[in-house]
Order: structure tokens, then C-alpha cells, then sequence
């Protein structure tokens, strides 16, 4: 018959546990915990590790433990009646060794304060972390995604290993907001290549971190990039359900400028001009409202990129008016953009703005328009041509296959030089996609 383990019982018992709380901490059944203290089963390896964490216990302390002791070894429990005689001599001898069993006592004590004051992160290294992001993220608007991948990925990779180790419950807040915001740099990376289906992933986990991370302005940032994912995708009505789901999470900084601007492009595209209008204007509205400072780059919506935007919204109205309009926030974002600093000018918003002025002056009849807008798109460096800008160029060739331009050489030689533009793979590609 299988003995008892007796200090098994004791130490989950002096940290606290019943059989049914130890059980629902390592997500078993309480009749496996209890095959455990009777001696008639013991746990797998791979479970070893979670109970010795669970009771406060060094690996070799909990396999001490579940030794199971020779049957003479046992004493006689403590709450033995003292004026049994058979009793006295195990309390007796319990009472000489009780200074050195407090003693050990303590040292248990003593190793669980090493183990719950030891950490794989300190507040240097989140420090350290936290810079690292703020500067990839300012990098990748002027940078080349084929410089950054490499870091990017790295960097998640560690974040995510440090999130498997051990640390302060503020340490790990702090981590799942740092995990977020580089799967939300990973989620740009694949939405730039064109890979959706990565980008949603990423976001996806960029969102779960946002929750355990309880950060609104992450919230609303993702929400963000999830309605860019499904705009490039063609699925103008859920970008713009994304864009709104965003709004209540956004608190701070230039997000809801951001989540407007999104919703305004999203709507126009489906051809409801009255709510893309109201979004144009709501944007304007947030960002005169806006006092705190975001992130830098990528985490924040700079005034240019909101021009670009409306931009682009006006134009998809496609009247007269708005044309004209969507001509005067175009070119206003590219002033804006140039007269920044270089490395806070987005070549992609850049060449976005200038297709959309190529777009206008094709809705006016212009084709030396065209040709001048169009020219500086085609002569931008292969890793400056995001997917977006591809599928923008592919737009704009279509529309110059309509029979009003048939026969004109110009259209040909630029429907030519769209056609060769969109036949090489959009940036340059890194040596693998984040999955």
C-alpha cells in the first residue's frame, strides 16, 4: 500500500492551498492532486516545474518531497494525545530538533523570497526596450521595411521570451504593451509587402496584448492598422467598422484624427459621400483637440498624413467640386512633408499624395498633368514602392485603358510604364515573412 506524503500535504497546506485551489492553479482535476499526496501516482515532468512554483519550492526541494518515505519513517503526527505514552517519545523528539526545523523553515522562507525577487527583467531593460521601439518606429517612415525587418523581429522575439520568464505583475503590464506595439510594427511590415493574412495575425496579437496590457491608446492604434488591412483588401465596409470600433479607445494623442481619416476614405470608397464628408470634418475636429504627445512614427498621425487622407477621400466623391478639393489636400501634404524634417518625410505618403494628384488631373483631362505626377512615382527607388502604392498604380492604369484615352501615345507610354512599375514585387523583399 502506497504511503502518504505527508510533507507534500503540510507544504501545500503552508502556502495556503487546498487540494481544490492547488488544482485549479495547474489546471488538473483535484482528485490528481490528491493520487499525488496518497503515494498512488506522481506528476509528469513537464507538470513538475508548475507545482514547485505553486508551493514556493526549489526543483530539488519538491522532489524531496514527493520521496515517498519508508513506512517506519513516519512520526507520529504531532496532534497525537500527550497522555498517550507511546506518543511522547516522537514529541519529545520533535520538541529537541523543532529549533533546526525552524531553521529550515526559515531557509524555505528565505529561498521563495530569492525566487519571488528574482527576475529575468529589471526596470533598466524595459527602459531599454521602450527606446529601441520609439526608435524603430521612427525609422520606419523614412527608413527602407527591408532595413528594419531584421530588428523588428528580433526584438518581438525577446519581448515574447522575457513574457515566458518571470517578473514584477508591472513588469509584465508593461512587457504585453511592448509586445503590442512590435507586432503592431510587424503588422506594418507584412501590410506594406502585401501579405494580409500575416498582417492580420500580427494584429491579432497585437490586440490580445493591448487587452492584457489594459492600454486604451493601444486599443485604438490597432483598430487602426486592422482597418487599413481590410481597406487594401477591398473591404471598404469593414474598414470603415474597424475605424469606428477604434473611437472608443481613443483617449489620447492623434488617434482619433487617425480613425476618422481612416473611416472618411473607407466611406467614400463605398460611395457614401455625406459620411465621408462628416468624417473629413470630425478629423479636422480631433486633431485641433489634440494636446498629448504619441509615439513617434508610425504610432502617430502626423497633419501632412491626414491631408494625404482626405486627400484621397475627396477625390473617390468624384465630383467637380471635391476634385478640387481633393487637389488642395493633396498638394498640402506634400508641402508638408517636404518642409519637415528628412526623417519624418513618408516616402509612401508621398508618392500616395502625388498619385492622387495624377488621378485629378486625369479627372480634369490633364494628361501633362499626369505625366508630371505620375513620373516622380515611377522614378522612386523599388524599395519605396509599398504593395499600397502598387495597387494604387494598378488603379490609375485601369482607369487610363477607358476608351476616352484610347489612341493617345502619352497614355500608352505611361500605361506601359505602370504595367513594367507593377511587374517587380513591392519594397525589396525580407529573407522571410513574419507569420
Amino acid at each position: 500500500m502506497a504511503s502518504r506524503r505527508s510533507r507534500l500535504i503540510q507544504r501545500r497546506e503552508a502556502v495556503g492551498h487546498t487540494q481544490e485551489s492547488l488544482a485549479e492553479a495547474l489546471a488538473v482535476d483535484r482528485t490528481t492532486v490528491g493520487r499525488w499526496e496518497s503515494g498512488r501516482g506522481a506528476p509528469q515532468p513537464w507538470m513538475r516545474p508548475m507545482l514547485a512554483r505553486a508551493l514556493g519550492l526549489s526543483a530539488d526541494q519538491l522532489a524531496d518531497l514527493l520521496a515517498v518515505p519508508p513506512a517506519a519513517a513516519e512520526a507520529v503526527p504531532l496532534s497525537s494525545s500527550v497522555g498517550d505514552a507511546s506518543a511522547l517519545v516522537p514529541v519529545r523528539r520533535a520538541g529537541r530538533h523543532l529549533v533546526v526545523a525552524v531553521a529550515a523553515d526559515s531557509a524555505e522562507s528565505a529561498l521563495f523570497l530569492r525566487f519571488a525577487s528574482a527576475s529575468n527583467v529589471d526596470d533598466t531593460l524595459l527602459e531599454q526596450i521602450d527606446a529601441d521601439i520609439a526608435r524603430l518606429a521612427g525609422d520606419y517612415v523614412s527608413k527602407p521595411v527591408s532595413e528594419l525587418f531584421h530588428d523588428i523581429g528580433t526584438l518581438r522575439r525577446g519581448v515574447f521570451d522575457l513574457l515566458r520568464g518571470r517578473q514584477h505583475p508591472y513588469q509584465t503590464s508593461h512587457l504585453y504593451l511592448q509586445a503590442g506595439r512590435l507586432c503592431g510594427l510587424a503588422t506594418h511590415v507584412a501590410l506594406d509587402l502585401g501579405q494580409y493574412t500575416a498582417a492580420a495575425t500580427h494584429s491579432r496579437t497585437a490586440w490580445r496584448c493591448a487587452e492584457s496590457a489594459g492600454h486604451n491608446g493601444l486599443r485604438a492604434w490597432i483598430r487602426s492598422v486592422q482597418s487599413l488591412i481590410a481597406y487594401w483588401q477591398q473591404d471598404h465596409r469593414q474598414a470603415a467598422e474597424l475605424a469606428r470600433a477604434g473611437l472608443p479607445y481613443a483617449d489620447s494623442g492623434t488617434i482619433a484624427a487617425r480613425l476618422f481619416s481612416l473611416e472618411a476614405r473607407a466611406t467614400a470608397a463605398l460611395g457614401d459621400s455625406a459620411s465621408a464628408l462628416r468624417a473629413v470634418e470630425a478629423a479636422r475636429t480631433a486633431r485641433s483637440a489634440v494636446a498629448d504627445v504619441d509615439l513617434p512614427g508610425v504610432f502617430t498621425f502626423p497633419e501632412a498624413k491626414q491631408w494625404a487622407y482626405a486627400g484621397t477621400a475627396l477625390l473617390a466623391i468624384d465630383t467637380h467640386r471635391h476634385v478640387n478639393r481633393a487637389i488642395e489636400a493633396s498638394s498640402r501634404a506634400i508641402s508638408l512633408y517636404e518642409s519637415a524634417p528628412q526623417q519624418e518625410q513618408s516616402s509612401g505618403d508621398l508618392l500616395a499624395a502625388r498619385l492622387d494628384l495624377a488621378n485629378a488631373h486625369l479627372a480634369h483631362g490633364d494628361l501633362d498633368g499626369v505625366q508630371e505626377k505620375l513620373s516622380v512615382v515611377l522614378d522612386a527607388a523599388p524599395d519605396r514602392r509599398t504593395a499600397s502604392i502598387s495597387s494604387r498604380l494598378r488603379a490609375l492604369s485601369t482607369r487610363l485603358a477607358e476608351p476616352a484615352y484610347a489612341g493617345s501615345p502619352l497614355v500608352l507610354s505611361l500605361r506601359e510604364d505602370v504595367r513594367e512599375a507593377c511587374s517587380r514585387p513591392a519594397l525589396t523583399n525580407p529573407p522571410e515573412l513574419p507569420q
